[in-house]
This record gives C-alpha cells, sequence and structure tokens, in this order.
C-alpha cells in the first residue's frame, strides 16, 4: 500500500510549476493560474477568499478539492466552471485555462453537478436527462437518434431505466441525484465539475452514490473535479486530493493516491490510508483554521 501513496512534494511540485515548465507536448484539459479572489466589504479593506491558488488538470481522472466548510472551494469550482456574477469581478486576478484558451465564462466542454440537483419537477426522469438536447448548441452536435441512445445507455447505467416515466417528486433523493448524473454524463463532457454533491444524502444512500460515481467514470472517463469536506470521501474516490486551507484558502497538500478502484471499507481502515487522515488534519491544524471537517470512518 506504502507504494500506492507517492511523495507528496513531488505532486505540489507539478501543480504549481509554471506553464514553461510543464510539459510542453499538450496544454492541460483544465487549470486555474494564480487564481485571487476578492469581495468588497462596506468600509473595509476586501475580503480575499482565495489567494494566488494553482492548479493544473492534465488528464482525465478524480480530483477531490477538499477544504473546511466556508473556505472557497466551491467558489473555485465555479469559477472554473464559468459561473461569473454580474456585480463581481471573477477572478480578482489570475485566470482559468481550458486546454490553453483563456475561459471567461460557460464551456461546452464543462458541466457541473450541484448539491441541490436541479432536477425540472415537470418532467419526466427521461425528459430530464434528454433536456440538455433541448437547446439548439447540443441538438448541432450530436444527431438525434444518437441523443436517444446515449439517454437509453445512461438510465440504465444510472439504474433508472424503469423509472424514465416517472417525475422527480416520486423519486427518493439519491434517484434524484442520479437523475442529476446522468443529465451531466449524457453529454460526454472533458471536464465535470461536482459541488458537494452526495452531501444530503444519507450515509448508505452516499456511499452507493460514490460508487456508481467510480463505476460511471470508468465507462465515461472524463476529468472530475469534485468539492467535499468529508476527509474520508476524499481518499475513498480521489486519484488526487487536494487540500485547501480556511480562508483565504491556498493549497497546503497535494496527495496523489494510485491505489485500484473500487476501494473497499477494508482499505480505508488500513493503516496508511489512516495515516493519510491524520496528515491531512494535522495540514489543516497546522494552517490554525477554522470552519467544519468531515471524518466518515
Amino acid at each position: 500500500m506504502a507504494a500506492a501513496l507517492q511523495d507528496k512534494d513531488k505532486a505540489a511540485t507539478a501543480a504549481t510549476a509554471p506553464i514553461s515548465e510543464t510539459t510542453a507536448a499538450a496544454a492541460p484539459l483544465m487549470a486555474a493560474i494564480d487564481i485571487v479572489q476578492e469581495y468588497d466589504q462596506p468600509g473595509g479593506k476586501p475580503l480575499r477568499v482565495l489567494d494566488k491558488v494553482t492548479l493544473r488538470f492534465t488528464r482525465p481522472r478524480i480530483n477531490m478539492l477538499l477544504g473546511p466548510s466556508g473556505c472557497g472551494k466551491s467558489t473555485l469550482l465555479r469559477m472554473l466552471g464559468g459561473v461569473r456574477p454580474w456585480n463581481v469581478k471573477t477572478p480578482t486576478s489570475g485566470r482559468v485555462e481550458i486546454e490553453g484558451v483563456l475561459c471567461e465564462g460557460s464551456h461546452p466542454d464543462v458541466v457541473t453537478v450541484f448539491q441541490q440537483y436541479a432536477n425540472r419537477p415537470d418532467l419526466t426522469v427521461r425528459e430530464n436527462v434528454v433536456y440538455p438536447f433541448t437547446f439548439a448548441e447540443w441538438r448541432r452536435q450530436v444527431p438525434a437518434k444518437e441523443i436517444n441512445e446515449r439517454v437509453n445507455k445512461m438510465l440504465d447505467e444510472v439504474g433508472l431505466l424503469d423509472k424514465q416515466h416517472l417525475h422527480p417528486a416520486q423519486l427518493s433523493g439519491g434517484q434524484n441525484q442520479r437523475v442529476a448524473l446522468a443529465r451531466a454524463l449524457v453529454l460526454r463532457p472533458k471536464v465535470l465539475l461536482m459541488d458537494e454533491p452526495f452531501g444530503a444524502l444519507d450515509a448508505q444512500t452516499r456511499t452507493a452514490m460514490q460508487g456508481l460515481l467510480v463505476r460511471l467514470h470508468t465507462t465515461f472517463p472524463c476529468l472530475i473535479v469534485f468539492v467535499t469536506h468529508d476527509v474520508t470521501e476524499a481518499l475513498l474516490l480521489a486519484d488526487r486530493v487536494i487540500v485547501l486551507s480556511t480562508q483565504p484558502a491556498t493549497i497546503i497538500d497535494d496527495i496523489e493516491i494510485t491505489a485500484a478502484q473500487p476501494r473497499s471499507p477494508e482499505w480505508l481502515m488500513t493503516t496508511e490510508v489512516r495515516a493519510l487522515h491524520e496528515r491531512v488534519l494535522g495540514r489543516l491544524r497546522k494552517a490554525d483554521g477554522g470552519g467544519n471537517i468531515r471524518v466518515s470512518v
């Protein structure tokens, strides 16, 4: 197991190296470079939420953004997803790039799944999954026959083919989150952003959804950036765990995990994984941060 956990310093160096030091063959799938985010406060100096955050994501794998609640994880994720509030300069400084191209708004290769799954109550399960294809941009990219095939496959993959004619009010929370996940993955995005999507689920349903995500990622590989404040969830799902401090958020650890998926409950109880829990919690304590962090085991 020790061989599965690579040295943090190598990973952190790779994550923060200047562009000129990265592999020249191709630009990263996604990069956040020297990101600073500040918000004006009445009568005071600006509140700095993110402080010189640089991250590069080079290939399709699961990356966890782990940090205390309220530290700025979701702010960073929304920025990566092209969400730009109309009355706030975002980012205050720095830039987001997708495949080496500056990204200042929504991008067709990037899809986001939120904790509030936002399924339309007036549409059936199937209609919710088909919904993105009602927009002209996606209709142009995917032929009608392929749309139908994709939707059928995704409904089958998430175990909802037999519930495709039901409405969201007739589904459980976990089933509704499966609909949201299917609606995202049916687009075959290069980048899937996930903002604590399982945070509101009970423990048993959350475990099932974590397993489903790993299986779907094997079938439909893409770059996943997943926000969580649960240390156990991060270690269970991640190929890479990026630990953020409290505000102003900086990167205080960057951990590569090469243990094969799916990872079992027994794996979570190993000495090496327990040491990783302590490592993450120790980094957060050293950063003198507040905020809530969860450990599920």
